[in-house]
């Protein structure tokens, strides 16, 4: 696997310029399947930690990122 080709779907598009994406097992699907329509994501936190962390921060940032694509 080598570095991501630049995809067509907004999303993948600018996750990759932003160094979100290093590698993935099927871009071509993955590139698919955004375009093709929505799709679901979930990211679940430990609710009894005392807080969060920038490993947090970076899952927000993407979620923030699919949400706006649509």
């Amino acid at each position: 696997m080598g570095p991501v080709p630049m995809p067509y779907a907004d999303f993948l598009a600018e996750a990759t310029e932003r160094g979100f994406v290093f590698q993935c097992t099927d871009p071509a699907g993955l590139d698919a399947a955004l375009r093709e329509g929505s799709l679901t994501a979930y990211i679940g936190f430990d609710c009894t930690a005392d807080s969060l962390h920038v490993g947090s921060l970076v899952q927000i940032m993407i979620l923030r990122l699919l949400q706006k694509h649509g």
